[in-house]
């Protein structure tokens, strides 16, 4: 039997409930699938802290740490000194997930508003990329991200580099993306990766298979979200990282070539996004 695929789940909630005391299990089968390495996200200040306590226990488990904007009401000046001493921790590699969600609206938008723009401040003034939610607020979304990123600082990473160096780097992942193609593109113009999951697998995107053929392969990442969105083989289902092989092969369909063409570079992408 082959060794599966090396592939890096951009985006997990490895300390969700859903998960609880399975974690062991879920990380031996992620591993079992090719998938050594992972980024679990951090969607509030307590969940924050659950996140880099994962990835202190784990190898290959970093963490990332944000404010949800279903919780955004919660954002203040106290939080935020908590959130910026996590965020210097080594296990800490972007600020996320935060953005904007005018599905659910669990936030008002002012507080939504507030909450966004004051961690992308933050991800500026830390050398942070951003890992960004957006749902039914896409031009909302993509009109605040560009302006900051125009005047965005170039991310410093985890060791000296010339500030060239640090312009090659994305400013951050539009996780889980679910715009059209030419959305993508503005996105990828803004320095910003795509990030594809479970949901390109589903028989009615035709559009989110459009966009993951249309955008540059090095500006494409992969994750599962976790316990989540479970591909289309999976769906009903908990999703967990071993079922990442089912997007990217899907990724790899829509572009018309195999996944070991593209596998590695997926890889690569991930990594250079989070600098590692």
């Amino acid at each position: 039997m082959s060794q599966p695929l090396p592939l890096f789940d951009s985006h997990a909630h490895l300390h969700d409930p859903w998960i609880g005391d399975e974690l062991p299990d879920v990380m031996a089968r992620a591993r079992e699938a090719g998938v050594e390495r992972v980024v679990t996200i951090g969607c509030s200040l307590e969940d924050s802290r659950n996140a880099v306590a994962v990835a202190e226990r784990y190898g290959g488990v970093w963490a990332t740490v944000g404010v949800h904007p279903h919780d955004a009401k919660d954002w203040n000046d106290e939080t935020a000194q908590s959130f910026r001493r996590l965020a210097e921790l080594d296990q800490v590699v972007a600020i996320g997930e935060i953005g904007l969600d005018f599905y659910r609206n669990l936030s008002p938008h002012p507080d939504q508003y507030r909450a966004f723009e004051a961690q992308l401040s933050l991800a500026d003034e830390l050398r942070l990329p951003v890992v960004i939610h957006s749902r039914d607020a896409h031009e909302k979304t993509f009109s605040l991200l560009k302006e900051w990123a125009q005047s965005h600082a170039p991310p410093a990473g985890r060791a000296e580099m010339s500030r060239r160096d640090r312009g090659a780097f994305p400013v951050g992942v539009i996780h889980c993306f679910s715009g059209d193609a030419e959305l993508a593109l503005r996105y990828v113009e803004l320095g910003f990766m795509i990030s594809f999951a479970g949901p390109v697998t589903y028989p009615k995107n035709h559009d989110l298979r459009e966009a993951a053929a249309t955008v540059p392969l090095e500006s494409i990442v992969v994750e599962t979200d976790c316990p989540y969105l479970s591909p289309q083989p999976k769906r009903g289902k908990r999703n967990e990282p071993a079922n990442l092989h089912h997007t990217a092969a899907q990724i790899a369909k829509s572009r018309g070539v195999e996944l070991e063409e593209i596998a590695e570079q997926l890889v690569s992408n991930t990594i250079r996004l989070f600098r590692l």
